[in-house]
């Protein structure tokens, strides 16, 4: 039995012939909390989308649980229990906070079991129960993310990737946010976090890959590359 949730190595992938990754390593181990961490256009969402099935790698591979997973679809991966949340919420505007939860436990046949986990995610995220039947859209960005997150919890993964969390939201409600992917951890869920907050991600976080231009150019301990002068210059503004 493998101690990674996910191992990738050697990854190329890209768009229309556009190449975007050149050869992304890493691995997240169960249990941890891992960020992956760069500026815009790094190519940190391309990571996700492919190793989560969105988006079919050159050449390279992602390992799951031990398992070569490379290039299955989306809807696989999540039945295999791997769940991504992608950046700008992506959240039904017209259907309401239940009937949005209820579609992110889509694999589930049990309706008891998707009533348990709607109580579990009530419980993490109190506020989506006191808007059960308000229509998405209406919700305020804060809570319109934390549906988001809520929603791809209902599929009961064992791995979550969470895109930009903190994009479109206020200072004030990307700590409460960030601090929600401490929570799912106790849980039981592993987490892979791509942030353009590199102090943020890094401060929850286990361990971190920087990426540029579609390359690791960093990695280490969260504490290392806090304290990295290249790092605190880069991105600290330090």
């Amino acid at each position: 039995m493998t101690d990674f949730a996910l191992e990738v190595r050697d990854l190329y992938a890209g768009y229309e012939g556009v190449p975007v990754l050149h050869g992304i390593s890493f691995e997240v181990k169960e249990g941890e909390i891992v960020a992956i961490v760069g500026a815009n256009g790094a190519g940190k969402t391309t990571t996700l989308r492919t190793v989560s099935g969105l988006l079919r790698p050159k050449s390279g591979f992602v390992k799951f649980y031990g398992e070569d997973v490379t290039g299955l679809p989306a809807h696989v991966m999540v039945r295999k229990g791997l769940t991504y949340v992608p950046e700008g919420r992506r959240i039904f505007g017209k259907l309401s906070v239940k009937e949005n939860l209820e579609l992110g436990a889509f694999k589930e046949e049990s309706g008891e079991v998707v009533e348990q986990r709607l109580e579990w995610v009530y419980s993490l995220f109190p506020i989506l129960k006191e808007r059960i039947n308000q229509k998405a859209e209406t919700m305020s960005g804060g809570e319109q993310q934390m549906l988001a997150i809520a929603r791809g919890l209902m599929s009961a993964p064992k791995v979550i990737l969470l895109d930009e969390l903190s994009l479109g939201l206020q200072p004030s409600l990307v700590e409460k946010v960030l601090q929600i992917v401490t929570e799912i951890r106790r849980y039981g869920v592993t987490v892979l976090l791509v942030e353009q907050r590199v102090l943020e991600a890094l401060e929850i976080a286990d361990k971190g890959y920087v990426i540029q231009s579609g390359r690791v150019v960093m990695s280490g301990s969260s504490k290392d590359l806090l304290e990295s002068e290249e790092i605190k210059r880069a991105y600290l503004g330090m």
